[in-house]
């Protein structure tokens, strides 16, 4: 397979994490999900819990974007090493986030979960990005089972990380989280399941991106 990136961007519930590494093992090479947090974590002095819960599940209020300037202050890359400190925390993570993410695509083939990845490696050919989503009650049915999530409270939990994740993506690129022409695939993981989501990843990433 040419180089490539795979970024996958995901529903909670819906599986991302799995056909992510899933994908990386088949192919022999990095997979970066907790990891990419851990890293993070390291560089910028936080712990990976901070990290975390400011990060990507980090939900902006109106009066933190206009506080902020919201994602055109972002969007300006106003985000060296002298002026980080001035920032507010999620931004200082993300900026933390950006920098790493676009050294490990440069190192070389690698799948990335999450973290606004497609956004950041928006300008690279050698990219394949990805969003996998799914049935809201098999999403609700999997937290239960692979995160130990109270059943009468994992419908209310996946909505709110999702509504989260997509606060987050909104601020950092000013895009719709989820909307198909972020990505080159969308994926369904309730109809077509774990190991068909796999294979569909496999058989299209190394024909749509470049050498």
């Amino acid at each position: 397979m040419k180089r490539c990136v795979i970024t996958i961007s995901r529903q909670c519930g819906s599986g991302g994490h799995t056909i992510g590494k899933t994908v990386a093992e088949h192919l022999g090479i990095p997979f970066y999900d907790k990891k990419l947090v851990q890293i993070v974590a390291e560089r910028s002095g936080l712990s990976p819990e901070t990290v975390e819960k400011q990060g990507e599940y980090h939900t902006p209020s109106l009066l933190y974007n206009i506080a902020t300037g919201g994602y055109s202050a972002y969007a300006s890359h106003q985000y060296s090493a002298e002026n980080r400190q001035a920032m507010r925390l999620p931004d200082q993570i993300n900026a933390y986030q950006t920098e790493l993410i676009k050294e490990l695509a440069e190192k070389g083939s690698c799948v990335i979960v999450g973290r606004c990845a497609d956004s950041v490696l928006r300008d690279r050919e050698d990219c394949f990005h990805v969003f996998i989503f799914g049935a809201l009650q098999d999403r609700a049915e999997r937290v239960v089972a692979e995160h130990g999530i109270d059943a009468k409270a994992a419908e209310g939990h996946v909505r709110e990380r999702d509504k989260k994740r997509a606060a987050y993506y909104k601020h950092i690129t000013d895009k719709v989280w989820g909307m198909s022409s972020n990505y080159d695939l969308c994926l369904n993981s309730s109809r077509l399941g774990i190991d068909r989501c796999v294979e569909l990843i496999l058989a299209t990433a190394g024909a749509g991106t470049g050498s």
